[in-house]
């Protein structure tokens, strides 16, 4: 159940899945502020792949997305400053950084958190390949069937034919032949 609550916390920003700075405080049991602070002193081990700054509209389409989750903001109306977006190595780092029992232990269930989400994606996109080949197939077998259908159509157009060739046939055989008229028939019996 908790692998699964955080999974609902990771997002796909940038193309990459990423855990925002407020719902990593939660998990952390720290004040997002903190958060922030413990990062701002330790910018050199954050590079780009581990953690980067949403941008303003980043934010607003995330919070649209996200309407059923509560976004605190600051008293005074609004945003400050934009959140961080951590991916799964900048998750270590922070975690290493705040050095709490309670950080190590979230660490290694979000940890497992990306693994297990990796694991899914993996066995979707191998699903969605074989989706593809069974599609590529059915759309072979309906060409198939197209032409077998113009196949059987050609063949009843040919058994048509020879069936009203039998027809005429039998017809020509079953007519009376015409008698011929200057003959006399001939008697039958003992003479």
């Amino acid at each position: 159940m908790e692998t699964e609550i955080i999974q609902n916390k990771i997002h796909e920003i940038r193309g990459v899945r990423v855990m925002l700075d407020f719902d990593l405080a939660a998990l952390y049991q720290v004040e997002t502020k903190v958060l922030k602070q413990t990062v701002r002193r330790n910018l050199d081990r954050f590079p780009e792949d581990f953690m980067f700054e949403l941008t303003e509209q980043e934010h607003n389409s995330l919070i649209i997305s996200l309407r059923s989750q509560i976004v605190t903001s600051n008293n005074k109306g609004g945003r400050r400053y934009m959140p961080f977006a951590f991916t799964e190595h900048g998750v270590i780092m922070l975690a290493s950084l705040l050095r709490s029992d309670i950080a190590i232990q979230t660490s290694i269930k979000i940890t497992r958190a990306f693994v297990a989400m990796r694991s899914y994606i993996m066995s979707t996109r191998h699903l969605e390949a074989e989706l593809v080949v069974l599609k590529a197939k059915l759309e072979m077998l309906e060409r198939n069937d197209e032409d077998n259908l113009e196949a059987i159509n050609d063949l009843s157009e040919d058994v048509r034919k020879e069936i009203d060739n039998i027809y005429l046939a039998i017809a020509a055989l079953s007519a009376k032949p015409a008698a011929e008229p200057d003959r006399p028939a001939k008697k039958i019996g003992y003479k």
